[in-house]
């Protein structure tokens, strides 16, 4: 048995902890530079705001019916999920992170289960203060299932053991939702489904497995089987090895200087580099990107990308940072109005299957100097200690974020004060 648990609104409900003010206020979260809507309580819904609309689209909106409006807090938001998923892992054998707000746990060898799913969620709501809902059964994508019920049916406070449900009861489930709302089918196999007449959970579930291969990739003949309760998905207690690993960001303004570049490229750099120490990993390859302004139809468009082979593993900022910076050098171009960089670290192994060069005396000196920074951002908080072309240019290439909250639980300067 599996459970399925998420924080309901996530990023809103964190900022909602700290503001009891908003409890029955609208609010809204945007994605980066305050662009559109990513998150939204069901206040915000009921005034007809949806996810991914512009914010300038619904202004006047906002204004009229004083929608509390919040730019994304990474900081506070990845620092309460964690919370989360250690209150979860404190119940539970193991624990399946699956994304920010939201994890899979394996129940197996635990009893009374829904009643486990209620004290789960009163406690998450005790501790933290984040509103949560479980989805419990046999299979992941029946848990994933059972989560959705569990938000949208009030009767079932937010809780939902696929096995409390009798054969009929489980029928009338599967058949109630759109074949679109299953996890792991988007939009795009959901109309694929429809055109043959499987419009439902029930409907997928009952489905020739034949018809289903010959028309379809294997994830929704795995879904099938697992709306009929035979366990098709791994349970992952351990993510996966990472592939490569992504530092990237929009910002707010065009960026024509190249020390703004230099600047956004040493933030990537030193953001890629410190998660190959957190995880124990080492990277081979570092490569950048800087993408023009796509928008700007009357400005020259242009995409510059390129990558180095080290020939050795590394996980020292200062190493990563050379190589990121030849390649800026190699990859700029004056006269271009720059919207986004990026640097990307990839052929990455665990640090216990590779080794520094014996002779590579500096390479030892440069990870020892690298863990020494990471202890004081640890200890002082992130961003306490950078390298220096961070901060000696101008704003420009900074994330706009005009509205963000404090970072209540990560830096001692914005504790709340009472």
């Amino acid at each position: 048995m599996y459970a399925l648990i998420d924080g309901n609104s996530f990023y809103a409900s964190c900022e909602r902890v700290f503001r009891p003010d908003l409890r029955h206020r609208p609010v809204v979260v945007l994605s980066n530079n305050d662009g559109c809507i990513v998150t939204l309580t069901a206040e915000a819904k009921a005034l007809g705001l949806k996810r991914g609309t512009p914010l300038f689209q619904v202004k006047d909106l906002i204004k009229r019916h004083k929608v509390a409006v919040f730019s994304s807090n990474y900081e506070l938001y990845g620092d309460m999920s964690s919370r989360m998923m250690a209150i979860i892992a404190s119940f539970v054998p193991e624990v399946e992170v699956y994304s920010i707000d939201e994890c899979f746990a394996n129940l197996s060898g635990l009893k009374n289960l829904t009643s486990l799913g209620f004290e789960i969620r009163s406690k998450i709501f005790q501790w933290i203060g984040i509103p949560a809902c479980v989805g419990i059964a046999p299979t992941k994508t029946l848990a994933k299932y059972c989560n959705h019920l569990a938000k949208r049916v009030p009767a079932l406070k937010g809780v939902l053991n696929w096995n409390d449900l009798t054969p009929e009861r489980q029928k009338k489930a599967l058949a109630c939702q759109r074949v679109g709302e299953i996890w792991g089918i988007g939009a795009q196999l959901s109309r694929r489904l429809e055109k043959l007449g499987i419009l439902t959970p029930l409907d997928l579930s009952l489905a020739s497995e034949g018809l289903l291969r010959e028309c379809f990739p294997i994830n929704v003949i795995q879904t099938a089987r697992e709306l009929r309760g035979l366990e098709s998905i791994e349970f992952e207690p351990e993510a996966p090895l990472r592939q490569r690993i992504l530092r990237s960001r929009s910002f707010a303004n065009d960026v024509f200087d190249k020390n703004d570049l230099l600047s956004a490229v040493t933030m990537h750099a030193e953001e890629a580099a410190g998660v190959l120490r957190k995880e124990r990993l080492r990277a081979k390859r570092v490569g950048i990107f800087i993408l023009s302004n796509r928008f700007k139809l009357e400005s020259p468009s242009y995409v510059g990308v390129d990558s180095v082979d080290l020939g050795t593993y590394v996980c020292d900022t200062p190493t990563v940072l050379n190589h990121a910076v030849k390649l800026l050098d190699r990859l700029f171009k004056p006269g271009i109005a720059y919207k986004k960089a990026g640097v990307v670290l990839e052929d990455i192994k665990p640090q216990e299957e590779t080794a520094f060069d014996l002779f590579a005396f500096e390479d030892e000196k440069k990870s020892t100097l690298s863990a020494v920074l990471d202890d004081l951002n640890a200890k002082y908080g992130s961003g306490t200690i950078c390298f220096s072309a961070v901060k000696r240019s101008s704003e420009d290439w900074k994330m706009r974020r005009a509205m963000k909250s404090p970072s209540y639980t990560t830096r001692f300067s914005e504790v709340l004060k009472v």
